[in-house]
């Protein structure tokens, strides 16, 4: 299952509004890191399914979600609740540091 589209048009009530609690991958194209980090993000999707909604953000055409929280080095992955932005994580890091803040999420 791929990973869900997040855009600046549905941001608010695909992430903000979401029964779920939400990760949202901050990434572009050319970006390396974000490149070695979709793998994992697609395992999430496909691991967390029904539990919590896992999608991404092209912050080079969604510039305006990604100024609203501040991203200025990608990737960066949001982790909301309740349409609250609980956690952070910014840069390629392990697996385990995904599921470790998503275990506290859900």
């Amino acid at each position: 299952m791929k990973p869900f589209t997040f855009t600046d048009d549905n941001f608010d009530a695909e992430a903000l509004k979401s029964d779920l609690p939400v990760v949202v991958d901050f990434w572009a194209a050319w970006c390396g890191p974000c490149r070695m980090i979709a793998p994992i993000i697609e395992e999430l999707t496909d691991e967390y399914q029904g539990k919590v909604k896992v999608g991404k953000l092209d912050v080079d055409d969604n510039q305006q979600t990604a100024i609203k929280y501040g991203v200025r080095s990608i990737p960066t992955v949001l982790f909301f609740k309740g349409g609250e932005l609980k956690d952070t994580v910014i840069g390629a890091v392990p697996k385990a540091m995904f599921t470790e803040k998503l275990t506290k999420l859900i």
